[in-house]
């Protein structure tokens, strides 16, 4: 059964710390996930409630073709990284980022404090992943991610 309502920082943390292959998987030590949405069973969209330590990252610097995001600053001042520069936040602030736009982003704790946010994207299929700063892209199966090289083979 699933539950109608918890605690969200009482949500079991992600079993898996990164879907990332080597050598990026541990540039995202130091950032915990609960993914709120999958004890409640949603299908069309993700809820992660995410805690970054002091230096740690929210993911590499992405861009995804099918699938919207959104964050919510619930504790801390990360600094927001997109192709137009970068941002401190404070918690109350929101960004948004549409589908096919292009705009790489991610969040970057450079603060010796705790940074809590809640991640909301949806999850179309047939979404793909760019990075404009790693030699890497991701592509969704349907099931999983998978993840290869920007020349297309994969990362073994």
């Amino acid at each position: 059964m699933k539950p109608v309502s918890i605690r969200a920082d009482e949500a079991p943390l992600r079993t898996k710390p990164s879907n990332y292959p080597e050598p990026f998987a541990s540039r995202m030590a130091g950032r915990q996930k609960r993914p709120l949405g999958d004890l409640f069973g949603l299908t069309n969209f993700g809820v992660n409630l995410t805690r970054l330590a002091p230096g740690a990252v929210s993911s590499l610097r992405h861009a995804h073709s099918h699938q919207d995001e959104f964050i919510y600053v619930l504790q801390g001042h990360p600094t927001l990284h997109t192709d137009d520069g970068r941002r401190r936040l404070s918690p109350g602030d929101c960004a948004g980022f549409k589908a096919g736009s292009g705009n790489g982003h991610r969040l970057i704790n450079d603060t010796t404090d705790e940074v809590v946010y809640l991640e909301v994207g949806d999850r179309t299929r047939g979404d793909t992943a760019q990075y404009p700063d790693d030699d890497i892209v991701a592509e969704h199966d349907g099931v999983r991610w998978r993840f290869h090289h920007k020349d297309g083979h994969p990362y073994d």
